[in-house]
């Protein structure tokens, strides 16, 4: 297995020359995390002209993670190449009103087979719940396979996010990639550092993703009086102060992100379910907690692997990790990259939400996370 990074910027291009081509199509990946402002349509004609049949897939992000360092208006580019791993993609449709689960159970079908390994997610950040999209792929693919990625950005805006296979953008979409054969090794974790205060309530009415009341209040009226004058900043202000859910035993609470508000309807609408019944606290975060959290992330991920082969990094962090961190946001992918094999290359993006197993379960659509998939392969 072989990783090589890039930097690529719409006014200087690349860091360094990219691969010149020749890489095998069925054992080769590229993955590519963009600035949603930038003009990134050279980017992908150049790569796709370079590498013809091979995957490339990419999505718009709210901050670009790069081996040591986090940036805007680029595009943190990654080339993966395997030994014996097979790799394979598909691109579905999306949008309001679709059934996130059947789009899940879709998604896997299509990346299903007896070798699959790993299954990797790039899914438009607004218009999909993440919780029924996790639990519909994770039931078609089973619980041998490795289900990771994250929800595409669009930094503080929530105004329009977007993936792509290829050179094809088009419509709300989700990229699944599959990663196929024994010789690959992976590794995940997911990590917070978010802790609750407040009095804690009871959700008692949601429709999925989408919460109406707590204790059999309006939700939103009920969060504003907390948020007070950053209110008028929803949703970007939200980021700031999640909700943890504690439902059914768990040690630490899921966090979910206010992904927009409905002043008429006085509802919210968070990246993934808000279980009726379920109990919830507003959370908040400092600058060392969150980076013990990634280093924490990367030490579960790098549990059983091997700590000198060559290993590739996909870290998917939340957007309100990196408004929280502001300009010490590097020192998360220092901390986890510290935990980490020594041969361990990283990319990936901040995001709208992340998917990753939780404590060795099913994948789950996690918010204010660092999540981190490590993958190997084993010598042939």
């Amino acid at each position: 297995m072989r990783v090589i990074h890039r930097s690529w910027r719409p006014d200087s291009g690349w860091s360094e020359p990219p691969p010149a081509g020749g890489a095998t199509p069925e054992s080769t990946l590229i993955m590519a995390f963009v600035d949603p402002l930038i003009d990134s349509v050279p980017l992908f004609a150049d790569l796709v002209a370079r590498h013809p049949g091979v995957v490339v897939a990419a999505c718009s992000s709210s901050g670009e993670i790069h081996p040591d360092e986090v940036c805007d208006e680029s595009a943190s580019v990654v080339w993966l190449h395997f030994d014996q791993v097979q790799v394979r993609a598909t691109k579905i449709p999306c949008g309001d009103g679709a059934d996130d689960a059947e789009l899940g159970r879709s998604l896997g079908a299509a990346l299903a087979g007896p070798d699959l390994r790993a299954a990797i997610v790039l899914s438009d950040g607004l218009h999909v719940n993440g919780t029924a999209l996790a639990k519909g792929l994770s039931d078609e693919v089973g619980p041998d396979v490795a289900v990771t990625g994250g929800l595409a950005g669009d930094g503080p805006r929530f105004g329009s996010t977007w993936v792509s296979l290829g050179e094809d953008r088009e419509g709300t979409a989700i990229v699944g990639i599959g990663l196929y054969g024994d010789d690959l090794v992976v590794g995940t974790g997911s990590r917070g550092g978010w802790d609750a205060f407040g009095p804690e309530r009871e959700v008692t009415r949601s429709e999925g993703n989408v919460l109406h009341e707590l204790d059999g209040q309006p939700a939103l009226a009920l969060y504003k009086r907390y948020l007070g004058d950053r209110a008028t900043g929803l949703p970007a202000t939200a980021l700031l102060f999640p909700l943890g859910i504690q439902q059914g035993g768990r040690v630490h609470p899921l966090v979910r992100t206010v992904l927009s508000v409905d002043e008429e309807k006085q509802t919210m609408t968070f990246a993934g379910d808000i279980p009726a019944g379920s109990r919830v606290q507003l959370m908040r975060a400092h600058l060392e907690r969150l980076v013990d959290g990634a280093a924490d992330a990367g030490e579960q991920a790098s549990d059983g692997m091997d700590p000198t082969a060559t290993t590739f990094a996909l870290a998917v962090s939340c957007v309100g990790r990196r408004l929280v961190l502001g300009s010490n946001v590097d020192e998360e992918i220092e901390a986890l990259l510290e935990a980490c094999p020594k041969n361990t290359t990283t990319a990936g993006f901040y995001s709208y939400g992340e998917l990753a197993p939780r404590d060795g379960g099913a994948c789950e659509l996690h918010n204010q996370t660092m999540t981190l998939t490590l993958l190997q392969e084993r010598s042939p």
